[in-house]
């Protein structure tokens, strides 16, 4: 039997596939992977695990413990023929369902990948469940299901209130996915996952994730920051989200039913951030947060302006996470910490490497290609 999971493509699903293949030696991996053929999979899961390990390592892993399925989360059936998708069925015990859009400009793209996609990871999800029955459901979410929020601290158990507005398409869809798996899997072992804010990994500065990367280093580089200086702003490594569920997700017996994955009480005021960041960069903006307004109305213009210039495209990235910079709302990461024993570590800790890294490197990861000379990949499940 095997873990189903979904998104390892993703940054965050990276994570998850390390740690399981590191972690837990007797566990089978199955990857649902867009690919048109066995090669291209495995040429698209070594980009995306590169930055964990040596390509020796990942032949190793993927020989002996890795089933791919040819297919897409948007396509009736996952995209795959009656054999292999009842061959998924069958193999798995456990499903982390990870893969999602986080376009937060096109509900398009959100309604297809997370909405509909969902809803055929459960479908397949209930196909086990009848057949031998699957001894856990994760489904990563987010904590922008929280909605529209100004000043809180939000915890597990009043973060849904349907009655609150969304931020944006994204935030909307991962909601009511939520909602999808409990309602269409009641007889399942749920759990669910909200990450706050990821950014970066605590123990070494590369990253291949570099939306919220850039709107930061934007950020760095101004000489006024429309903010408070209290305002908290609720930032959790990547590293960190993936061993709290590949832990969770392992566990027998779960305390919780869901967790935020977050720093939690303990997430650092901009004024903290800032002061890190100076230390390095010698230089240190004033706040003056009676200017948001006319920062985000800035913001919307220099968005519009030619490519040509150099500021459209971090201006649209600053456009789109605004809302989540200046609501002031963190949330409690009580559950994850009792489960871990730990907190995360705080962003003011490898920020500067972060952001120096992403820099230097145009906000671009050096990827290795595929050798050549590799010997002929396993054939894949479907």
């Amino acid at each position: 039997m095997a873990v189903f999971l979904t998104g390892a493509t993703g940054y965050i699903g990276s994570y998850l596939a390390n740690n399981l293949l590191r972690e837990y030696p007797n566990e089978r991996l199955q990857l649902l992977v867009r690919a048109k053929n066995d090669a291209e999979a495995r040429e698209r899961i070594w980009k995306s695990l590169q930055m964990h390990m040596d390509f020796q390592t990942f032949t190793d892993f993927v020989n002996t413990r890795v089933d791919f399925f040819l297919g897409d989360l948007t396509t009736p059936n996952l995209g795959l023929d009656p054999a292999a998708r009842d061959r998924l069925a069958k193999g798995m015990d456990s499903v982390i369902h990870c893969a999602a859009s986080l376009n937060r400009k096109s509900s398009k793209a959100c309604f297809n990948v997370n909405l509909r996609g969902t809803l055929e990871i459960i479908k397949v999800a209930r196909a086990a469940q009848d057949h031998h029955g699957l001894r856990r459901f994760s489904d990563i979410s987010t904590v922008a299901v929280c909605g529209e929020r100004r000043n809180e601290v939000v915890t597990e158990e009043n973060i849904i209130d349907w009655d609150k507005s969304d931020y944006d398409p994204y935030a909307r869809t991962k909601k009511f996915c939520e909602h999808m798996v409990h309602e269409l899997l009641p007889d399942v072992d749920i759990r669910i996952f909200r990450p706050s804010i990821v950014l970066g990994d605590s123990r070494f500065p590369e990253t291949t994730q570099f939306d919220m990367v850039r709107a930061f280093v934007f950020l760095a580089q101004l000489p006024v920051l429309p903010f408070r200086p209290d305002w908290r702003v609720d930032i959790v490594p990547a590293d960190y989200v993936g061993r709290a569920v590949t832990h969770v997700h392992m566990m027998d017996k779960p305390k919780y039913d869901s967790y935020n994955l977050s720093a939690g009480e303990g997430s650092l005021t901009y004024k903290q951030v800032v002061d890190a960041l100076s230390r390095n960069l010698g230089r240190k903006p004033v706040f003056i947060p009676q200017l948001e307004k006319t920062f985000a109305k800035t913001v919307d213009a220099l968005a519009d302006t030619p490519r040509n210039w150099g500021v459209a495209g971090a201006a649209s990235l600053m456009k789109v996470f605004m809302p989540y910079l200046v609501f002031d709302t963190v949330f409690s990461n009580r559950h994850i910490v009792e489960e871990l024993g730990e907190p995360p570590v705080p962003f003011d800790q490898y920020a500067y490497p972060l952001l120096e890294f992403a820099a230097k490197g145009k906000f671009t990861y050096p990827y290795k290609p595929f050798p050549k000379d590799a010997p002929s990949p396993m054939k894949s499940a479907a």
